[in-house]
């Protein structure tokens, strides 16, 4: 977990000026709902997400196009960034940018707005992000209880890593580098081969 002295957030910044003010998760959703932008919520405090870039945002069009063909038909659906994720355990409010969930979706009130129970999460690196979502976002993502596989996509050469749940606390790691190789996902029936993720990105 974070500590509190650390900014959460890479990358992000307060909502509010006045940092020390906290508010309540109640409060972060109804204000979340009326926004026109998603902001990231983790005790008390608020953090308005940054925009993508081009190429961040052809990776991750390229990785729900090729993860939803794939996932035609079966118990399992791909869902976009604008879907919310609360970690339960860590109490965090995230948006991941590439999200499958398998079989009924948890949900966490009657807004049917926020997800509890993913399967595969995908976050594309940006450089203002990379280290939170390598180090702080993750250790929250390993949390999750329902969570199996956690990849991480670079934006600036093919290149994915793939975290697979081995037990409660234990995790492999195995990556693919370079156009020609692909990752092969094991808690859901799908494939991602790298020339197809990055073909427009890095054309």
């Amino acid at each position: 977990m974070f500590g509190s002295d650390h900014d959460p957030i890479a990358g992000v910044s307060a909502v509010s000026s006045s940092p020390a003010r906290k508010i309540s998760p109640a409060e972060y959703l109804e204000a979340e709902r009326a926004a026109e932008t998603k902001s990231e919520y983790y005790a008390g405090q608020v953090f308005a997400m940054t925009g993508a870039s081009l190429v961040h945002n052809w990776i991750v069009a390229s990785l729900i196009r090729v993860l939803g063909r794939q996932l035609e038909g079966t118990r399992c659906g791909v869902l976009p960034s604008d879907m919310r994720l609360h970690i339960v355990a860590t109490g965090l409010y995230t948006y991941p940018d590439v999200t499958i969930v398998c079989g009924a979706p948890e949900l966490g009130d009657e807004h049917r707005d926020t997800l509890l129970n993913p399967t595969v999460l995908i976050e594309v690196l940006s450089p203002s992000t990379e280290s939170y979502d390598r180090g702080h976002k993750a250790e929250h993502y390993r949390q999750i209880p329902s969570l199996q596989e956690y990849l991480i996509v670079r934006q600036d050469a093919p290149r994915i890593e793939r975290y697979r749940r081995l037990g409660e606390r234990e995790w492999t790691l195995t990556e693919a580098i370079g156009l020609e190789e692909s990752v092969q996902l094991a808690s859901v029936p799908c494939s991602l081969a790298l020339g197809e993720v990055y073909d427009r990105a890095l054309g």
